[in-house]
């Protein structure tokens, strides 16, 4: 059974940095692509960022492009969220994501697996 576990959330003031990560395990995921999400309270959850585990392919949202950073590390099974220049807007919960179809989707019905979130809160 797939399990993919997120932390790295927190309390962060405006400007600061935090790097999430999520460590996946149950099954190999070579073919799959890896994924956040995020949902701010009151919104739809919305695509962040996705990455290839096979040749590391990447996915951004423009808007984020240039302050978030998704990168894994193959041989801990984890894929990280780096997060710089925080802003109070990026206040969510971030989720991680799995798909075991392989294309970098930017939809949320393009996975199957979810973790159960890690909440950023950025203060003004």
């Amino acid at each position: 059974q797939v399990q993919l576990v997120e932390s790295g959330g927190g309390l962060v003031q405006a400007g600061g940095s935090l790097r999430l990560s999520c460590a996946a395990s149950g099954r190999t995921f070579t073919n799959y692509v890896m994924a956040w999400f995020r949902q701010a309270p009151g919104k739809e959850r919305e695509f962040v960022a996705a990455i290839s585990w096979r040749d590391g392919s990447r996915a951004e949202t423009d808007s984020m492009k240039g302050r978030f950073t998704i990168s894994r590390e193959n041989a801990k099974n984890t894929v990280y969220l780096q997060m710089n220049s925080l802003k109070p807007e990026d206040t969510a919960i971030y989720y991680c994501a799995a798909s075991p179809d392989g294309r970098l989707t930017p939809t949320r019905v393009g996975y199957t697996y979810w973790g159960q979130g890690t909440r950023v809160t950025v203060s003004s």
